[in-house]
């Protein structure tokens, strides 16, 4: 028989392992998806890191995945449109005032799409349900992170011929966005494999 001080020692150190197993586990099988899907994504490092500080619910399959990915879009796009109505109320050029008045249309239609994105998104049945209820989640979940996804680029055509400060800020922060919603939208496509083609922003 074990010394008593010896089996208090093994129960200590299976406590902690199972403790270890339980903290790191979960985080480790997030990572691993992350990684795995970041892959072939349109911005792979971006979506690395974007995805690997996600503060919500831990992430476990590839639908958890894509609405984490369109929250982190969403949650950007918000922040930009806080920041282009600021501008708006300052520029004092003709031309750049357009341009921003512009942008912040485009950027709220953004916004809408990408909730409406994320709506759709829980609403979706990997697994169970009908193929049909599928497909058309699917479809309307892609329609919206497209729809984003043009938005923000037009607000960046609309800024043609247009120089200074304003045009580089906002360049800037439209440009992570529509990075982000890119990858959103690829991992979006994931889910349905007859899709998943990478959307390049231009820069």
């Amino acid at each position: 028989m074990a010394p008593p001080q010896k089996l208090v020692l093994t129960v200590i150190v299976s406590a902690v392992i199972v403790a270890a197993t339980t903290a790191y586990g979960p985080n480790s099988a997030a990572e691993d998806i992350v990684h795995s899907s970041c892959v072939h994504a349109s911005y792979p490092s971006l979506c690395v890191r974007t995805l690997s500080t996600y503060s919500g619910p831990t992430i476990t399959n590839r639908r958890e995945l894509a609405q984490a990915a369109v929250k982190v879009s969403l949650s950007h796009a918000q922040a930009a449109a806080k920041k282009l109505a600021a501008v708006r109320q300052t520029v004092g050029k003709k031309r750049e005032k357009a341009a921003v008045v512009d942008c912040v249309e485009m950027i709220g239609d953004s916004v809408d799409e990408l909730s409406r994105t994320l709506g759709a998104l829980k609403h979706l049945h990997v697994s169970g349900g009908s193929a049909n209820e599928f497909r058309w989640q699917m479809s309307n979940a892609q329609t919206w992170a497209s729809a984003a996804l043009t938005d923000d680029d037009t607000c960046l055509d609309g800024f043609k011929g247009v120089d200074g400060e304003v045009k580089s800020q906002v360049k800037h922060w439209m440009t992570k966005v529509a990075r982000v919603t890119s990858n959103a939208l690829y991992m979006i496509n994931q889910l349905d494999e007859s899709r998943g083609k990478p959307h390049v922003v231009r820069s």
